[in-house]
């Protein structure tokens, strides 16, 4: 085996990254406060445009506080994608609301519209609208834009959007986290730009914002003593990783560049593999940071190779990949929760591999990857 481990998706530096933090050291700002928050929230208010940007400890209390802000409270229901990370689902139980989780679609694998829309009717049948909905842009490709907009406006109820993995990706030329009523990215470890850990949250107006950034800062009123009329939390991004997003977002554009050139590198490594199909965006309107490649493989056209079997020939090769979401209406703490729809996120897990795809995949690495994929395929 070789030593030296190809991993799914690694951070990449763009050089800048130390200045900003030692610029926190030496003026002192190294709690949640001061100039690096600041500029990283204003880097990120520029790349959306007219949009309002709070930086958060992580994506998943950026989900938690858009529930908030969005009047989420125990009893109510809040329908959610349920193709994606657990992330996009948890913060709906620290709300003590029920979630109701929708199948996808086989164009972006994102949230069903068909799907969604029969789960709302359904649900006010029974007395009770859904509180709002998250939509997730699954790997980067945004979800049916017009489609679930429709939906969710004929009903009255607002959209969460779920960007975590979609920051750089774009439809109709306008940028994902500016679709929703409220939207969230995530900066963590394996995303395109990373601050380490931590997140945001995305609004329209300034007030929004405000009562956010209170929010995750324990709520604390104005007043010269401590004092809470609210309940808060302990969610604001620390100086040293905004610091970090701050030099992130200086290789953005370039990391996006990256992800592409592997996914193309993909494209041409499978176009001759019978029954594996690599994803890709429906057409020209959508723009995607593919921040994984992934592929389908059917078992029936490969002589038996399954995801599995691709899967465990390149860990064999200390090449990691994994398969994709598993979702969440099959997981143990979920499935007894609703589900709209039929068996197309199922067949996507069961189906479907990420590949690795992090900035800093090399020449070396892809030839090691590709060596193990015509062996297994017998190319």
């Amino acid at each position: 085996m070789q030593t030296n481990k190809i991993w799914l998706s690694t951070p990449r530096m763009g050089g800048n990254e130390q200045k900003y933090i030692q610029e926190a050291f030496d003026s002192n700002w190294i709690a949640p406060v001061g100039s690096n928050i600041d500029y990283f929230e204003q880097n990120l208010e520029n790349y959306l445009g007219s949009h309002h940007v709070a930086v958060l400890n992580s994506g998943t209390a950026a989900i938690h506080l858009g529930l908030i802000l969005l009047g989420v409270q125990a009893g109510d229901t809040v329908i959610c994608q349920s193709m994606t990370f657990s992330a996009s689902a948890n913060p709906i139980l620290y709300q003590g609301a029920t979630p109701i989780f929708i199948d996808s679609e086989p164009e972006t694998w994102n949230l069903c519209p068909i799907a969604l829309e029969e789960a709302i009717v359904d649900s006010m049948s029974k007395g009770v609208t859904p509180k709002v909905i998250i939509a997730v842009h699954l790997y980067g490709t945004p979800y049916k834009i017009e489609a679930i907009r429709a939906v969710a406006d004929t009903y009255s109820i607002p959209i969460l959007e779920d960007s975590a993995e979609a920051l750089g990706s774009s439809y109709k030329g306008q940028k994902c986290g500016t679709f929703g009523d409220i939207a969230v990215f995530s900066f963590n470890g394996s995303k395109i730009i990373t601050t380490s850990g931590g997140g945001a949250i995305v609004t329209n107006s300034a007030t929004l914002k405000n009562k956010a950034i209170f929010l995750a800062t324990q709520a604390k009123d104005d007043a010269p003593h401590y004092q809470h009329s609210e309940i808060g939390y302990n969610y604001r991004m620390s100086a040293i990783c905004a610091g970090i997003g701050r030099g992130q977002m200086e290789v953005l554009d370039h990391h996006v560049g990256l992800k592409r050139a592997i996914h193309d590198f993909y494209v041409e490594l499978f176009k001759d593999i019978k029954g594996v199909t690599v994803f890709e965006v429906p057409n020209a309107n959508y723009e995607t940071n593919y921040w994984l490649s992934t592929i389908l493989i059917d078992s029936t056209e490969t002589d038996g190779i399954t995801r599995e079997t691709l899967r465990v020939a390149l860990a064999e090769e200390n090449i990691e990949s994994r398969p994709l979401w598993k979702p969440m209406h099959l997981q143990p703490v979920f499935c007894n929760y609703p589900y709209y729809g039929s068996s197309i996120a199922a067949t996507l897990f069961d189906n479907g591999l990420c590949l690795p795809s992090g900035c800093s995949l090399t020449l070396a690495d892809c030839d090691r990857i590709r060596v193990v994929v015509l062996k297994l395929f017998k190319k």
